[in-house]
């Protein structure tokens, strides 16, 4: 039997809180194992309407019920139901252009697809537009477009926010897009939303790896096969018809050809007095689909609070359990096992669940908590955006979402970082909790990248409920200073949605332990507190949930 005690002081930092009898029994090796498991080739990737999925629905249901919790659906079963559509793209475009036609040649050039739930779609003769970053931001008196029609058009969008510079620091301006943090403006959903919304034809982001925060091979691994959408009753015809992102190589070759100055153009595109740029080239280009309806499912499970007055307000839990399952065209290994993502956050929510299920009684969390692990997260939160749209429980009654998408493989930390860092009340619960580990609360050091809008917390935010995320820290204990960033730029460049995302040998959860203590006292606290976590006064989120709870 473990000894949470001895398990608190040797994988945390051993302060006085660890050493009280309210120590929570987690244990690094516990969420390894099941990292192994989920991640192992037997679970063929963890990919959406497969047999991966069978089987990775009924470990999480097993391992629920093995922990003695409750179904997490009111009809009585650990499943909530997410009907998708999954659509296998094969695409083709070109340019024509300067008296010449450039091929794109698919996944060298350019990565294609459509979202609308048909068998064909195509366009001809569609002008070529650029559009600088495709934004739309009345609050920062920003409009891309400036009422150029792009009704049927073919639109070229830089990825990220601008970054707009402060003339008297040298730095991004903090008051507009957030300054270094990416705003959903700068996101890929929102460039395709907002071609959509101005009728165009087809939207392609030009990818660059600095911006995007990924190399273009992770947009090839997540892309090029299929895809899914949510079952939607119109098929999604008011998408785009074509989605895509082309390569900076053949973004220039496309300007060259136009006679225009790619870098030129986009140096203009950091400013308010931007004018969407015709290169007077027409694209052709033509989809055709494989499509099929999917069942997938997320899987819930619940620990009824105790407290009976609290029993029917929530704390929901979520980690994604899906991954991008097997490619039979790739030569040797060809399962995207998805250790890290997201393997390894869904065995921290199985510990917290199983620490929580271990309390006694006298400790059990007073407010009801929900263990929700989505499905379909790596094809745009679709899981997470089921539960959003098609709450099991009523959103106005569930007053936070604590949110793993990833754990720290390696060692333990001095410090953690926060997601979307001071968006709510949580954050000061975090700092307390953090500051009895011996620990400090930081924000994320790479806000550039986006991630407030990058995993499951973000359907529960856009709905009003606060939502927190956190990161693994980045100074590691008896570690040179920059170990943590070294690590993670690695994992980004060799793993991050590629079939190398295997459990390595030098794996040890350690970090993943103390993180998972952090993450579950934080829950503890919210689940037992008589006050409700807030959204900050200034938040983009907060009306939404001011307007929530006055029904």
């Amino acid at each position: 039997m473990r000894n949470p005690l001895s398990i608190a002081c040797a994988l945390l930092l051993c302060t006085d809180v660890f050493a009280a009898p309210d120590s929570l029994d987690i244990s690094a090796a516990s969420i390894l194992a099941r990292t192994k498991i989920l991640a192992s080739d037997e679970f063929e990737g963890r990919g959406l309407g497969s047999p991966g999925e069978e089987k990775t629905v009924n470990y999480l249901t097993a391992e629920f019920k093995k922990l003695g919790l409750a179904p997490g659906n009111p009809d009585g079963t650990y499943i909530q139901k997410t009907p998708l559509v999954g659509i296998t793209s094969r695409p083709t475009l070109s340019f024509a252009v300067g008296g010449q036609t450039l091929a794109m040649e698919s996944i060298n050039d350019f990565i294609g697809m459509t979202s609308r739930v048909v068998p064909h779609v195509e366009g001809k003769n569609s002008e070529v537009v650029f559009v600088g970053y495709g934004v739309v931001a009345p609050e920062y008196g920003w409009d891309d477009f400036k009422g150029v029609d792009v009704r049927g058009k073919t639109v070229l969008m830089l990825i990220n926010d601008p970054p707009v510079v402060d003339p008297k620091t040298g730095e991004l301006d903090p008051k507009i897009f957030g300054g270094l943090a990416m705003t959903y403006y700068g996101r890929w959903t929102y460039k395709y939303e907002i071609a959509a919304a101005k009728g165009a034809a087809a939207c392609l982001i030009i990818h660059e790896t600095g911006p995007a925060a990924y190399p273009f091979g992770v947009v090839v691994s997540s892309w090029s096969r299929e895809n899914f959408e949510v079952r939607a009753a119109d098929g999604n015809a008011g998408h785009v018809a074509l989605q895509g992102w082309l390569t900076l190589e053949a973004t220039k070759r496309l300007f060259a050809a136009a006679g225009k100055d790619f870098d030129t153009l986009k140096k203009s595109a950091v400013s308010r007095d931007f004018h969407p740029v015709s290169l007077g080239a027409k694209a052709n280009f033509a989809v055709d689909t494989t499509l099929r309806n999917v069942d997938s499912r997320n899987v819930v499970a619940l620990l009824p609070g105790s407290d009976p007055k609290l029993r029917n307000e929530y704390l929901i839990y979520t980690a994604h359990w899906d991954a991008f399952g097997r490619d039979n065209r790739l030569k040797g290994d060809q399962i995207f096992n998805g250790a890290a993502d997201n393997a390894a956050g869904t065995a921290v929510l199985v510990e917290i669940a199983q620490a929580f299920k271990a309390l006694p009684a006298d400790r059990q969390p007073r407010r009801s908590v929900l263990f929700l692990s989505v499905t379909a997260e790596e094809r745009g939160l679709l899981g997470s955006r089921t539960y959003a749209e098609n709450p099991l429980y009523p959103l106005a009654r569930t007053i936070a979402n604590i949110n793993m998408d990833g754990a720290n493989q390696f060692g333990r930390t001095s410090d953690i970082s926060v997601i979307g860092y001071g968006a709510s009340t949580l954050d000061d619960i975090a700092r307390e909790v953090a500051k009895a580990q011996g620990r400090e609360l930081k924000r994320e050091r790479h806000p550039e990248r986006g991630g407030y809008y990058r995993s499951d917390h973000f359907e529960f935010a856009k709905v009003g409920v606060p939502a927190f995320y956190a990161e693994a820290g980045w100074n590691y204990i008896g570690q040179p200073a920059d170990y943590g960033e070294k690590i993670v730029n690695d994992y980004i460049a060799h793993d991050y949605h590629q079939v190398t995302d295997e459990v390595k040998p030098d794996w040890t959860f350690e970090g993943a332990a103390q993180d998972t203590e952090f993450l579950a006292r934080i829950g503890l606290r919210v689940a037992n507190d008589d006050r409700w976590p807030e959204w900050s006064p200034s938040n983009e989120f907060k009306a939404r949930r001011d307007a929530m709870l006055k029904k």
